[in-house]
């Protein structure tokens, strides 16, 4: 049982944020932002620029736990997120990866067997646990009442980056191999459902309250190849995490899944659902609300103009969603121009929910 953190005198059932996962509907709702670490932050910034680069800043546990801790010390949200990126599975696996500024990731593709020959769970421990050593430190740093998450990419994002090189619009890279030589394509979804599983374990084991599963392309998919490449990886990950740590929640973000994302649920066994910006608050409510633990899905630009907008919008959300077990949070990512001070704002009108 994972019930009490080394070092803190508070149970994990006693941190909001993990309480939703005991059917708890909380007024107001735990609250934490997807990439509430980063570039819109000053002090981020200045760790930032001392790093190198985004990969220093990302193996370097010290900067990395600072980073992660940044925004609890401003905010105090309910959850903090192990500050890293998806992309730490390739590049330890032995893939090159590299992010050049203003342009964002660049990988040596992966595009026949003798690049996939080239990758190996084994050349991923050394990287693997300097991510570990972070959640560590932030474990004994975090306040005794702050959840802390961690996090992988799912397989089929991941490979659409190792695939193709870089980010796309469409993903047709991964897609056309997946189509073209679906064996291969198998053979490197396998090696990435090995590697989330020993990289999330090791995150478990570091002192990981919880824990996230990126899917940030899975809407660039049709239906049938939804259920191959999206849900059937993520099913087998759920299940071999669930095996070693069975009171550990997972939380599934199927960006794009639309109606999708109901069978998602149902058939990943998953314990809550991230809903992204474009997905009908209706649909969320009649199709997720109540069946499943819901997070999201306020629209990052309404974070960036602030104000009456966003409050309304804030408003409404919690009217439709927070009589079930909901996490506030955004539909997608914190966006660099945001002001920190509309993250304020946002916090304390999400916390005067409920409250006379």
């Amino acid at each position: 049982m994972r019930t009490v953190d080394k070092g803190s005198i508070h149970p994990r059932s006693q941190r909001r944020m993990m309480q939703v996962f005991d059917g708890a509907a909380l007024g107001p709702p735990p609250i934490w932002l997807m990439r509430q670490a980063g570039r819109y932050l000053p002090e981020y910034r200045e760790v930032r620029a001392k790093a190198g680069s985004f990969l220093n800043l990302c193996y370097n546990p010290a900067m990395a736990a600072e980073v992660t801790l940044q925004p609890i010390r401003r905010y105090g949200f309910d959850a903090a997120i192990l500050f890293s990126d998806i992309l730490v599975v390739p590049d330890a696996l032995g893939q090159n990866v590299r992010f050049v500024e203003g342009e964002g990731p660049r990988l040596d593709p992966i595009r026949d067997a003798a690049g996939l020959a080239n990758l190996s769970l084994r050349k991923a421990t050394t990287k693997f646990d300097t991510v570990a050593e972070t959640v560590q430190r932030l474990r004994q740093g975090l306040p005794g009442e702050t959840a802390l998450i961690g996090f992988c990419g799912a397989p089929w994002t991941v490979a659409t980056y190792m695939v193709g090189g870089q980010g796309s619009s469409d993903q047709a890279a991964a897609r056309g191999l997946a189509y073209r030589d679906p064996t291969l394509f198998q053979s490197l979804m396998d090696l990435l459902v090995d590697a989330s599983v020993d990289y999330l374990g090791r995150q478990a084991r570091a002192g990981a309250d919880l824990l996230q599963i990126f899917d940030s392309w899975a809407g660039s998919l049709p239906d049938d190849e939804f259920e191959t490449w999206v849900v059937a990886p993520t099913r087998r990950i759920v299940a071999q995490m669930k095996a070693q740590f069975p009171d550990l929640p997972i939380i599934g973000f199927p960006r794009g899944s639309g109606p999708l994302a109901f069978n998602y649920v149902q058939e990943t066994g998953v314990d809550a659902v991230g809903c992204d910006t474009a997905m009908p608050l209706e649909l969320i409510r009649s199709s997720l609300s109540g069946k499943t633990v819901v997070q999201g899905n306020l629209d990052p630009l309404l974070l960036v103009a602030g104000g009456d907008r966003m409050r309304r919008r804030i408003d409404t959300l919690l009217a439709t969603l927070a009589a079930n077990p909901y996490i506030f949070n955004l539909g997608h990512g914190i966006v660099p121009e945001t002001p920190p001070e509309h993250v304020a704002e946002l916090v304390r009108h999400v916390r005067s929910y409920g409250r006379a």
